[in-house]
């Protein structure tokens, strides 16, 4: 049974004032009980989170959206995975397709990042996804292997093992649209099936979540599929309401 797993992804979203009124409702409801809950703010307001976290005894967990594929150095506006692990981060997003395709992040870099986030003891929630052009193409499962391949090549089995993987449609993200539960359910079954190749049957232990405008309305019928063992979720990470209901649908995973 692989526990479910729900990432409230904030973006560069947030104030002291609207962090303090979303913690206050995910903290009150006892969100932590529904699922295992991530949040990651921007890296402004990681240490601001974390402490109200810890005030209030919260089993939430704190997690950031990008690090460096550096060690240390003179990399003036970057922020390493040991500084991350500093301030108590668990999980750390890597290749958002908004980094891929903003920021022209490759492959090569995703791979360099979740490497330097195992060594730092912080578990990589790596984003796979096709655009729109590249599924009517019927290029999905293509872009799929092209994007999770370089892990193979550079990272030993028992390190890929601590990763989460992240499907998100990048034709969905943000565009209120979302892949059928079915459309879903399909590319996270060949995402298993790609990982069974190389982990054996380890690859059943690996987390593949969902990213592509998970709302409360589509959130139970996406986490009773096999497959889907949690949200990477965006928007609606930012509303309290939202975020718990999306949380308690989570309940379903693979029940």
């Amino acid at each position: 049974m692989r526990p479910a797993l729900v990432i409230g992804n904030w973006k560069m979203h947030g104030c002291k004032q609207s962090i303090n009124c979303l913690l206050s409702e995910l903290i009150k409801e006892n969100a932590s009980s529904f699922a295992e809950l991530v949040l990651c703010p921007p890296f402004t307001y990681l240490q601001w989170v974390k402490e109200v976290l810890q005030e209030n005894e919260s089993l939430i967990k704190l997690g950031a959206q990008n690090v460096s594929e550096h060690h240390d150095g003179a990399y003036t506006g970057e922020v390493s995975a040991a500084m991350l692990s500093d301030l108590g981060c668990q999980y750390v997003l890597v290749g958002h397709s908004e980094r891929r395709e903003l920021f022209k992040e490759t492959d090569q870099q995703v791979v360099f990042k979740a490497q330097r986030l195992i060594e730092a003891g912080i578990v990589p929630v790596v984003c796979v996804g096709e655009s729109r052009d590249e599924r009517e193409k019927g290029l999905t499962e293509e872009v799929l292997v092209r994007q999770l391949a370089p892990f193979f090549a550079e990272m030993q089995p028992k390190s890929l093992n601590k990763c989460v993987i992240a499907y998100e449609p990048v034709w969905a993200i943000g565009s209120g649209r979302s892949a059928t539960p079915e459309q879903a359910q399909n590319t996270h079954a060949y995402i298993r099936r790609y990982l069974r190749n190389h982990l054996a049957e380890n690859a059943d232990d690996v987390r593949i979540v969902y990213g592509g405008s998970v709302k409360p309305d589509n959130a139970l019928s996406l986490f009773v599929m096999p497959d889907i063992d949690g949200a990477l979720v965006g928007g609606a990470s930012l509303n309290g309401q939202d975020f718990l209901a999306i949380a308690r649908a989570s309940l379903s995973c693979n029940a």
